[in-house]
């Protein structure tokens, strides 16, 4: 199931191939397409390479599979890699979907995604990243609403995270299990032995759950 690339660059170009692939499938099929995007390190090659991709991106828009509960200006904020990594160039042309927003509280902001979120999906690609605890978007072990977001009959798209989980322990919002699983192609964007070893285990951490109930293509691309 994981697919092997030697760096990142080799695995950037094949994440980048896939989603133009993907993008431009929608676009025909439906006149629009969407990508919802991930934070971290993986995905930063891939937006560079996707940035000037020759692909219609006006009719694209672009969201996140979780955000921290932290302005756009912020280091840490996933909302601010994809605007100065991916929404440069031929794809400056793309409409944004935020999580956060001036909402009070991470659920606040929660709520206010939650019908744009529903109304995008199916999504035609999908970006995820994998902690070295096995969480995907903000679906994080130990979290109080782990299992909220993680039930595949559940009744939300997005929901948020208190902020006494994760690295850095600070509050979220995230996409649910329901929502990943709207997605018409996943991509799971890992590094390094340990993450291999995570997803190769199957041992009921948040990942195995979405590779187990996944309808549509998933890939799992890894590179050490």
């Amino acid at each position: 199931m994981i697919e092997f690339f030697p760096d990142e660059t080799t695995l950037a170009a094949a994440a980048a191939e896939a989603t133009v692939t993907a993008l431009d499938a929608g676009l025909k099929a439906r006149g629009q397409a969407s990508l919802i995007g991930t934070g971290g390190r993986s995905p930063a090659p891939v937006y560079d390479a996707l940035r000037d991709a020759e692909l219609d991106w006006a009719r694209v828009t672009v969201g996140l599979s979780d955000d921290r509960f932290l302005p756009p200006a912020s280091p840490d904020s996933n909302e601010r890699l994809v605007r100065e990594r991916l929404l440069q160039g031929r794809a400056a042309a793309a409409a944004f979907l935020p999580l956060y927003s001036s909402a009070p509280d991470p659920q606040a902001c929660a709520d206010v995604a939650e019908p744009s979120i529903r109304a995008l999906a199916p999504f035609d690609m999908l970006f995820l990243g994998m902690g070295e605890d096995g969480h995907i978007a903000s679906l994080i072990p130990g979290s109080p609403v782990m299992e909220a977001g993680l039930d595949p009959e559940g009744g939300r798209f997005v929901i948020g995270i208190p902020g006494d989980v994760g690295s850095p322990p600070v509050a979220r919002i995230s996409l649910t299990l329901p929502a990943l699983l709207a997605a018409r192609t996943t991509l799971i964007l890992i590094r390094g032995p340990l993450k291999r070893e995570i997803v190769e285990q199957g041992s009921g951490l948040p990942v195995h759950r979405l590779v187990k109930q996944a309808k549509a293509p998933l890939r799992v691309l890894w590179t050490p």
